[in-house]
């Protein structure tokens, strides 16, 4: 492998949820579901739900450090797992399905125990974080049918990742933090009517629906990074109008029978924020048209991701 690519491995139970978070990502090479940490040759999926293989079902990555450091990669996987479950996750129970971060250097070890430490004592859980931090074990690739399976069966993925439970436990411990006072003190008024009661801005006069800058949109509320200025484009709607969001596992997407209408909504899941709806008129290779209110958003410029620590999304624009 070239010195350019380092590995993370992460196992966050049902492999299938710990694809999507990874891979969207700038830095990102590749992300192969499969199974670690064993005493197996070679183990098949039944094998391993069984329990007595030893292994894990994991994710790994192949990343860029100087793109997407091992910091991020962490960060994004706390956001994705119960770390307080000691018997496997959400509504998948047994060993192969418990949580454990495999580091492959002495630095990753301690940055995944520093990072350990720090969710600790952020009071973030009541109860104790019980994730592993294991050295990295041999990594067998899964069946070709459980690779990005996110992409292939959709439909099951995310009514799988509601029914378990997992999304709901997402949203519940990840969410914005902030009171609704500290909202309105914080927000303009439509910013707070937008993202907090579902309200829409009016067309063309608002901050983005023209704009033409380099840069990326990032959550008004959070600061989680939801657009990008490349696949913005001008829909003639007077709102700002992209093919598709930086990152889809920040996005969630809701039926919306307001107004005597049938839409698609669209809000982001760590502050719960109204964005906008989707439509299926966009010029992408799938259609879609996002089209997003501005008072949900902030922008950042090129020149100043480095600055306010989105520098990973730097090689969006080179």
């Amino acid at each position: 492998m070239s010195s350019q690519w380092q590995l993370a491995t992460f196992a966050g139970g049902c492999f299938w949820c710990m694809v999507s978070p990874f891979d969207e990502q700038p830095g990102i090479k590749e992300v192969i579901s499969g199974y670690t940490g064993g005493h197996t040759e070679n183990p098949t999926y039944e094998e391993v739900c069984t329990g007595t293989t030893g292994h894990y079902e994991a994710v790994q990555i192949t990343f860029d450090p100087k793109i997407f450091p091992y910091e991020k990669l962490l960060e994004i996987y706390w956001q994705q797992i119960d770390p307080t479950d000691e018997g496997g996750q959400f509504n998948d129970r047994g060993s192969s399905y418990q949580t454990a971060i495999f580091y492959h250097n002495e630095e990753q070890r301690k940055l995944a125990e520093d990072s350990k430490a720090n969710l600790e004592a952020s009071g973030r859980f009541q109860k104790p974080i019980v994730t592993k931090i294991l050295p990295a074990a041999h990594f067998y690739k899964g069946e070709e049918r459980h690779q990005h399976y996110y992409k292939k069966n959709a439909f099951h993925y995310n009514l799988y990742k509601e029914g378990s439970g997992r999304a709901s436990f997402i949203r519940e411990h990840w969410k914005n933090r902030k009171s609704d006072e500290q909202l309105r003190e914080e927000l303009t008024p439509i910013q707070y009517e937008v993202t907090r009661n579902n309200a829409t801005e009016p067309p063309f006069h608002n901050e983005y629906w023209n704009h033409k800058e380099d840069g990326i949109y990032v959550d008004i509320i959070s600061g989680e990074p939801l657009f990008s200025s490349r696949d913005k484009y001008d829909a003639g709607c007077g709102w700002p109008s992209f093919t598709k969001p930086l990152r889809r596992s920040e996005i969630a997407e809701k039926l919306d029978t307001s107004h005597g209408m049938r839409r698609i909504e669209v809000r982001s899941k760590t502050s719960d924020s109204h964005l906008g709806h989707v439509f299926d008129d966009g010029p992408g290779p799938d259609h879609a048209r996002y089209c997003i209110n501005s008072a949900s958003l902030r922008f950042i410029p090129k020149e100043k991701l480095l600055e306010e620590g989105y520098g990973q999304f730097l090689s969006l624009f080179e």
